[in-house]
């Protein structure tokens, strides 16, 4: 029986388990020479040895007649093991590919799937999640023209309070969708209001009201607000810097102005806006902004 299951092996013999060191040896070289093409094998061998552990164990569950059980019979089960491990791996959709994907990913985190606005996709293996906060989208030129347009209002600003203009020219590329979705006056007119700063009642300047998206309770809803309305953007710049610099509320916000994320996630719990995720997402908008400012500069 044992000489009839070797003779069985045939070609499979040759795509069998890398078991022994000559084996081993064989596809580390062949990753110097194609790493592609080994780390194709890699998760191929991944899969046969988990098909072999697999079966063995439904045999072990599988209760003996003790009559024809000898050591030949093991040799010969554990070959035909091997054989119907290699012969069910390396199938369309199998476990291989995705032990392929995953493993690509960990050598090369830049080949993980992006999404169609430029993010990076989650991998199919694991459930959607929000995308982390270090995780930096490839900047478009549509992105690099919004920074050059207001680089030199908020480099002034920045001169004159210390706030990073990196952090303005971010706030302002979020709040405004990288200025697709600037707020217009009751006119069509453009209110140069790159913050989303409302007007309070303290504000006697030119307003504008639009329809906005508010979060209650944690439940997004329509609402009518009044906002602020400015002549140009390095005027809304100015005001913007007054905001965060005079006002108690923001204290926490200026001492953070080392990291991106500290300096997000204080303005979320000042209660500049009423997103939950919104730290999260500004941010990410202000790490393209810094990729974007030294590509320019």
């Amino acid at each position: 029986m044992v000489a009839d299951v070797r003779f069985t092996l045939g070609a499979d013999a040759a795509r069998g388990l890398a078991a022994d060191a000559r084996s081993l040896d064989a596809l580390k070289g062949a990753a110097g020479r194609d790493p592609k093409a080994a780390l194709k094998e890699t998760a191929r061998q991944f899969e046969a040895l988990f098909m072999r552990e697999l079966l063995k164990s439904m045999r072990e569950a599988t209760m003996k007649s003790g009559l024809m059980d000898n050591e030949g019979t093991d040799l010969g089960m554990d070959l035909l093991d091997e054989q119907w491990a290699v012969k069910m791996t390396g199938l369309p959709g199998g476990l291989s590919e995705m032990i392929e994907r995953q493993l690509q990913q960990q050598i090369d985190p830049t080949s993980r799937p992006r999404a169609a606005d430029g993010g990076a996709a989650p991998a199919a293996t694991t459930p959607a999640t929000p995308p982390s906060a270090g995780a930096v989208p490839r900047p478009t030129a549509s992105q690099a023209a919004f920074v050059e347009q207001h680089r030199s209002a908020a480099q002034q600003v920045q001169r004159e309070t210390g706030i990073p203009a990196a952090f303005m020219i971010g706030q302002a590329a979020h709040e405004t969708g990288w200025g697709r979705s600037e707020i217009r006056t009751a006119d069509g007119g453009n209110s140069h209001n790159l913050f989303g700063i409302k007007a309070g009642p303290g504000w006697s300047g030119k307003v504008a009201e639009v329809t906005t998206t508010e979060y209650v309770d944690g439940q997004p809803r329509k609402m009518v607000q009044r906002f602020r309305a400015y002549d140009s953007y390095a005027e809304a710049f100015r005001d913007y810097a007054r905001l965060i610099t005079g006002s108690p509320r923001y204290q926490a916000v200026v001492r953070n102005l080392h990291s991106p994320q500290a300096f997000a996630q204080q303005l979320q719990q000042a209660g500049y806006a009423t997103d939950p995720q919104y730290a999260a997402k500004l941010s990410r908008v202000i790490n393209t902004t810094l990729q974007l400012q030294r590509a320019l500069a």
